[in-house]
């Protein structure tokens, strides 16, 4: 059975960035080639450039959102990652990481950082309460 491998989320929107900028050079570089028809070069570029500058928008929000992140030691390769959320991948090994105490040995899931697991865990523990 082939191994799960998980990602960080900081790696997966800086990822989505970089391929934005590649995205952004080609269709600027289609522009170039289809310079012979002004109004599909002139669309090309303007795509091009909207799509460099979401990256630029993208690679900010991203700056910003991890200094927020809680930078943790991964127990697993014992490097220094950051964490996002309740669950998160480590950004070296790729070790599924958690510092709610609730989640320890349960198996590794993305949904654990969502609104609506948060709400189903609420009124779960609302359920056992009355």
């Amino acid at each position: 059975m082939a191994q799960l491998v998980y990602s960080s989320k900081i790696n997966k929107i800086r990822s989505f960035a970089l391929i934005l900028i590649f995205a952004g050079i080609l269709l600027m570089y289609g522009g170039i080639l289809t310079k012979k028809i002004d109004w599909l070069m002139v669309t090309f570029f303007i795509l091009g450039v909207i799509m460099v500058v979401l990256s630029c928008v993208v690679y900010l929000w991203i700056g910003t959102l991890s200094l927020k992140a809680v930078p943790i030691i991964c127990p697993n390769c014992e490097k220094p990652t950051k964490m996002l959320g309740r669950v998160d991948a480590c950004m070296h090994c790729k070790q599924p990481l958690t510092l709610d105490k609730n989640l320890e040995g349960k198996e590794f899931d993305e949904k654990y950082n969502t609104k609506k697991y948060k709400k189903e865990l609420k009124s779960q523990q609302k359920n056992k309460d009355n």
